[in-house]
């Protein structure tokens, strides 16, 4: 992998992190269209990306996520300690996921990527025009129990095209959340996964089994540094303008687009 591929992927990838489009599908949609030379990075670029979209988070959420620390720490109940409960709860789903059936999923998708993608692109855009025209009552704060639901719908959300950001957010409103305090706690919600996911990954990259292929298939520093720099400023856009969207916009044209990436992906399947 070159530095313009990496600077390539790594601009979709921070972009498509926070859009409900998602991120990992456009990944590997991108990854096919700019050829083999694109898919040399393998495991030790995602990760590198990965973490640079968390690194975006907390630079653009470093205020709510100071108030959500401070607040953890004092002694009595407060709505930090509710809010750091609920993260902790919708973390479940995923971590379960994560820890015991992380090759199994993976395996589900094995040369049938643009099939996945297609069809996973597809439930997202249904779930997003669920929203447009399913408007329950807003609530201003979200339940343990509404918490746990959305951590199952980012558990899903690990097969390619189904967008975690969209799955998250519309599970969200349909149970009635405020749009408000939504993109928000979806944000903050998975930067203990993706970190958990990075661990994981790095110890496969630098397991005795695997240190040959990492050491032949090293990425360059150059491509190191585009692919890492691309996705934490294209990250920090998005997720900056995406929690302004939310609470100001509709969710339909995301959809409108998920569909026809999605029928597009299906039809080179």
């Amino acid at each position: 992998m070159d530095w313009l591929h990496a600077l390539l992927l790594g601009f979709v990838q921070g972009l498509t992190e926070y859009l409900p489009v998602s991120s990992s599908g456009h990944l590997e949609l991108g990854k096919v269209l700019l050829g083999p030379g694109a898919q040399a990075g393998g495991l030790e670029f995602d990760v590198l990306v990965h973490v640079a979209t968390v690194l975006s988070t907390i630079v653009v959420l470093y205020k709510e996520l100071l108030w959500l620390v401070e607040g953890v720490f004092k002694p009595q109940w407060n709505d930090e300690k509710r809010y750091a409960l609920n993260i902790i709860i919708s973390m479940i789903p995923v971590g379960i996921v994560g820890v015991f059936f992380k090759d199994e999923v993976e395996a589900l998708f094995l040369g049938h990527i643009l099939l996945v993608v297609g069809c996973c692109l597809l439930v997202t855009a249904a779930l997003l025009t669920m929203t447009h025209f399913y408007r329950p009552k807003s609530k201003d704060n979200i339940s343990p129990l509404h918490a746990f639901i959305i951590g199952i719908a980012q558990a899903l959300a690990v097969l390619p095209g189904l967008s975690r950001s969209g799955s998250t957010i519309a599970t969200g409103l349909l149970l009635g959340n405020s749009k408000e305090k939504l993109a928000q706690f979806s944000f903050i919600m998975v930067i203990p996964p993706i970190l958990g996911a990075a661990l994981l990954d790095l110890k496969d990259l630098f397991s005795a089994e695997n240190a040959v292929t990492s050491q032949s298939e090293a990425l360059p520093l150059p491509a190191m540094i585009a692919g890492f720099l691309a996705a934490f400023v294209s990250g920090c856009l998005a997720c900056k303008w995406m929690i302004s969207f939310v609470k100001n916009s509709k969710l339909i044209y995301f959809a409108i687009y998920c569909a026809i990436l999605g029928v597009v992906a299906l039809c080179f399947a």
